[in-house]
């Protein structure tokens, strides 16, 4: 079985709400929510950026690919994705927030800015 060295491909990581809120008021991770942008404007996670397509390109050239960066889509899935694109152009160190924003947004009620 040919595993094209996939073992020691740099990959996403993935990080619980919980995980989240304890380091959220540290500054030292920065969320992207890939919602739409109605729901972005309708709620997000406090000083998450909105990262669609057309601010990739900006975020890609200013952010510090070693700081953490924690993607955020509605429940969970989209943002591997998102995660493992970031990965590929050279982020160290990204993580998909399971449960998403829906699971933010039940836990953390009173930690989102509209």
């Amino acid at each position: 079985m040919s595993d094209k060295s996939a073992s020691n491909e740099e990959r996403f990581m993935h990080m619980q709400v919980e995980e989240l809120a304890q380091v959220l008021n540290d500054k030292t991770h920065v969320v992207v929510d890939i919602r739409d942008a109605t729901s972005f404007v309708n709620g997000r996670i406090t000083d998450a950026l909105h990262l669609t397509n057309e601010s990739l390109a900006d975020f890609l050239r200013e952010a510090d690919p070693d700081a953490p960066v924690v993607v955020c889509c509605y429940h969970g899935h989209s943002s591997q994705q998102a995660a493992q694109f970031l990965v590929s152009q050279d982020f160290t160190k990204v993580y998909s927030l399971d449960g998403g924003f829906t699971q933010w947004q039940s836990q953390y009620p009173d930690n989102i800015s509209r």
